[in-house]
C-alpha cells in the first residue's frame, strides 16, 4: 500500500485515489509494467498485490494543478529556494503584476519498494522530467553514496539543483542541495536506516491561455523515494 503525499520535508497530507488528478500511475517490476488502479476515493492510493520478489518502482504523474500567487514575497523564496533567482527579473520584464499571477505546476514522483531481497535495477520509465537511482539502494553497495541521473525529456538535464531530504530513525529530518554535473549526475551521500526523497524541480514562462486559466509560469517536479536499510554493503 503506499499513500499519495503533499508537503514538506517528508510530511504532508495524504490524498485520495482521484482519477482526474492522474496523468500516469503504474508499477515496474520483474512482471513488467502494468497500471495502478483503484476507486474513486481510495485511500491510500495505492493497494496492490507485491507479486514475485524484486524491486518494484511505483511511478504517478499528476494532470497540471494551478497556483496563484497573492503574496509576491512567496514567489521571492520559491526562486531563490529552487534556484531560480533569474526569474525575479524575468517577471518583471514581461510586465506580469506581483499580485494574482498564476503558476501551473506538475509533478513526476517514482518510489523505489524493496520485495523480498529487493534485487532489480532503476530504470527510465518515460517520464518528461525524471530522477533516476544509478544503484540499487537495496542490494547494491552504497557506502560510497548513491549515484542518481536527472533527466528531462530525452536528455540529461546538467548544472541543475537537486535537493535531498533525509529522515532517520528518530524523525529527525536533513535537507542538502547538490548540483548535477555535466552529464546530469550526481553522487548522494547515504546513511543507513534513512528514508530519502530526491527532489528537483525546474520553472519555465508559460504564456498565458485560457486553457491554464491564464497562467504566467510553469514548474515541473521530479521526485525519487526510497529507505535505506542498516547495511550499506562494502
Amino acid at each position: 500500500m503506499a499513500d499519495l503525499r503533499v508537503g514538506q520535508e517528508l510530511s504532508g497530507t495524504t490524498y485520495s485515489y482521484i482519477p482526474q488528478n492522474i496523468t500516469r500511475f503504474d508499477v515496474l517490476g520483474p512482471e513488467g509494467l502494468s497500471p495502478v488502479t483503484g476507486r474513486v476515493g481510495d485511500r491510500p492510493a495505492a493497494n496492490l498485490a507485491s507479486g514475485p520478489e524484486g524491486l518494484l518502482t511505483l511511478i504517478h504523474e499528476t494532470t497540471d494543478s494551478i497556483l496563484t500567487y497573492r503574496d509576491f514575497q512567496k514567489f521571492v523564496a520559491f526562486t531563490e529556494h529552487k534556484d531560480f533567482t533569474w526569474a525575479i527579473a524575468e517577471h518583471a520584464a514581461r510586465g506580469i503584476p506581483e499580485f494574482g499571477f498564476k503558476e501551473t505546476y506538475r509533478r513526476y514522483a517514482k518510489a523505489l519498494i524493496a520485495v523480498g531481497d529487493g534485487a532489480g535495477q532503476d530504470t527510465r520509465v518515460g517520464l518528461n522530467f525524471e530522477l533516476v537511482a544509478l544503484s540499487n539502494p537495496y542490494t547494491d553497495p552504497i557506502t560510497g553514496g548513491l549515484q542518481v541521473q536527472l533527466w528531462l525529456g530525452d536528455a540529461p538535464l546538467p548544472d541543475t539543483q537537486i535537493e535531498v531530504f533525509a529522515k532517520d530513525m528518530t524523525d529527525q529530518v536533513t535537507v542538502t542541495k547538490y548540483r548535477t554535473d555535466e552529464a546530469g549526475m550526481v553522487t548522494l551521500p547515504m546513511a543507513p536506516n534513512t528514508e530519502y526523497l530526491v527532489d528537483s524541480v525546474i520553472l519555465s514562462a508559460r504564456e498565458p491561455s485560457p486553457e491554464t486559466q491564464e497562467a504566467v509560469w510553469h514548474s515541473d517536479w521530479a521526485a525519487l523515494t526510497f529507505k535505506t536499510g542498516s547495511d550499506l554493503g562494502d
